[in-house]
């Protein structure tokens, strides 16, 4: 399946060696993941009893037994097993027509364009507009450093943006846990555990946000000396943008936490109108002060830093305004029991954050070590920008997956029609379509940003710049067919709560990536970097199969187990 991935490498590279060495990293990687499975402990989520009775099958991705296929599940619809030449079961719905007579209705995983298609893209075209905002404003950034026509500059940059990013998500898995149990209160319709969960999370994040910072601000070069080498040139610029950073740590983390607040709510459109008014202001700040006040690179950092305040005020105001949050609770000491949720959640998937950092901070050092000029630099950051067309739609899906699967996992009475509806089998019918959603979007983007390499080419001034960027950005196009089956995939074992299989994964996926780091960079140079991302996600990728087909609970076995209970 994953192999007409390994072609891409001579194609561009003409150089066989290489190929070998690409393709059997990646064989590496999908025989020692399966191996390293035999001891992976699955962790199912409790749910009740689900009323269904029976089960259908169809061929889907990475789907061994298919659910009930409507999101509505009532009993007036009913599904029934029936059994193709002994094997296979056909996917079929059964409701009662006029005549009190039971029709058969074809359903399929793949996008339909029905009721749950559009349910799904009422929650995504929000979060993926404000996903695609993140990255223009980056974009932006980027085109106005380079305005100041030093590669140095541009490198500097982006290795102290790399080192606040890396320190902050690394203590940022509150906002993942937070949606989760946001999520899972608001399908309930328990006000007082949903305020609960809001403000538990930002008392911990206060305290996260200050521990940062004041490690920023008081080693900002032994923290710097993770990506760039002592003395480097760039050191100059990463210097002064990383101090200003320091100081949006708490901003940003309390944006994070309103944001998985309110998509917990299934309200994707009020973080999207803070997002763009925040990020206009960071775009109209940037040229001011970078150009007219000559600041450079720090009026870039402080134009940031502004947009982050006036987004975290924001979310502060609007979750007050909606009893989303009380001061009350937030200065009140939270109890163990309250508190043990958001820290279990938060503690298994740390390890996960950490090795994902640890992933991108390897990245960034190679990257920053391939030359003391700053092409290679400024060429990633090219190529990063070019992966952040595609990227923002499919990381958003992953968040509709964190927030549409454990609100339907949660049984639950339709207010309207008074019968019950949710479960495992509603749940697994969401991560089904959009596991398909995810293929075909993975697919269209990465032909869509192969069609934009001239327009992206156009971003940077200096010619060996443009050239260093080439192969960079079409591997990063290509791999998105992989990224939309990985984001999605993983957006689910955060929706179902298996925070430690998602860690695990990602823990060993990450040891195949430094390892690939350690050789293929020193044959394709930075072409080798973007190599070995490949053998990341496809390690991440074979995780996610595993957990949608053996280890989750929505897997084949799962889903067994529970029918046998009924």
């Amino acid at each position: 399946r994953f192999s007409h991935f390994a072609f891409i490498a001579p194609i561009i590279m003409k150089r066989r060696a290489g190929f070998a060495t690409w393709s059997a990293w990646s064989g590496v990687a999908t025989t020692l993941l399966l191996v390293q499975t035999e001891s992976l402990v699955a962790i199912q989520q409790p749910t009740r009893q689900s009323h269904y009775r029976g089960r259908r099958r169809i061929p889907a991705l990475f789907s061994s037994s298919q659910p009930d296929s409507t999101i509505d599940d009532r009993p007036s619809t009913r599904m029934i097993e029936t059994e193709s030449n002994g094997s296979e079961m056909d996917q079929v719905a059964l409701s009662k027509g006029s005549n009190g007579v039971q029709e058969v209705a074809p359903i399929s995983s793949w996008p339909s364009f029905d009721t749950l298609d559009k349910k799904i893209s009422i929650i995504a075209l929000p979060c993926i507009a404000n996903f695609a905002i993140n990255p223009l404003v980056g974009a932006v950034d980027l085109f106005w450093i380079n305005q100041m026509k030093s590669a140095l500059a541009v490198a500097g940059q982006a290795a102290a943006n790399q080192v606040f990013s890396s320190a902050f998500w690394i203590v940022s898995v509150l906002p993942s846990v937070t949606a989760t149990l946001v999520s899972k209160a608001n399908a309930k319709g328990d006000k007082e555990e949903l305020q609960d969960a809001v403000c538990q999370a930002l008392i911990v994040g206060f305290g996260i946000s200050l521990l940062g910072s004041a490690l920023m601000l008081l080693y900002p070069e032994r923290i710097l000396s993770s990506v760039l080498k002592p003395g480097a040139n760039a050191m100059r610029y990463a210097r002064p943008y990383l101090f200003i950073r320091s100081f949006a740590f708490l901003p940003s983390l309390v944006s994070l936490i309103g944001f998985s607040a309110f998509r917990g709510t299934m309200d994707t459109s009020t973080p999207l109108k803070i997002s763009l008014c925040s990020n206009a202001l960071n775009a109209i700040l940037d040229p001011i002060l970078m150009f007219p006040l000559k600041m450079g690179v720090v009026g870039a950092a402080l134009a940031t830093l502004f947009s982050e305040i006036v987004s975290g005020g924001a979310f502060i105001f609007l979750m007050m305004k909606r009893k989303m949050m009380s001061w009350k609770k937030i200065l009140r000491v939270p109890s163990w029991a309250q508190l043990r949720p958001l820290l279990e959640g938060g503690a298994s998937l740390q390890l996960r954050n950490v090795a994902l950092n640890l992933t991108f901070l390897m990245v960034a050092r190679v990257v920053q070590s391939l030359d003391e000029t700053g092409v290679s630099a400024a060429a990633h950051a090219m190529a990063i920008q070019t992966f952040q067309l595609g990227g923002v739609v499919l990381l958003a899906l992953s968040v509709v997956a964190q927030t549409m699967v454990p609100n339907e996992l949660v049984e639950k009475v339709d207010e309207a029609t008074g019968q019950m509806q949710g479960g495992k089998r509603a749940a697994k019918n969401v991560a089904n379509r959009l596991m398909s959603w995810g293929f075909v979007l993975g697919i269209a983007l990465g032909g869509l940003q192969l069609l934009m390499l001239p327009l992206l080419q156009k971003s940077s001034p200096l010619e060996e710049v443009r050239k260093a960027a080439v192969i960079p950005s079409i591997l990063a196009s290509l791999y998105q067919v992989i990224n939309g089956l990985v984001f999605i995939g993983e957006g689910v074992m955060v929706g179902c709560g298996n925070f430690l299989q998602l860690s695990l994964s990602t823990a060993v996926s990450t040891s195949f990536c430094l390892a690939a780091l350690n050789t293929l960079p020193k044959s394709f140079g930075l072409a080798g970097v973007w190599m070995s991302f490949g053998v990341f996600n496809v390690a991440r990728l074979i995780g996610v199969w595993l957990h949608q087909t053996r280890l989750g609970p929505l897997s084949k076995r799962s889903l067994a187990e529970q029918k046998r209970t009924q």
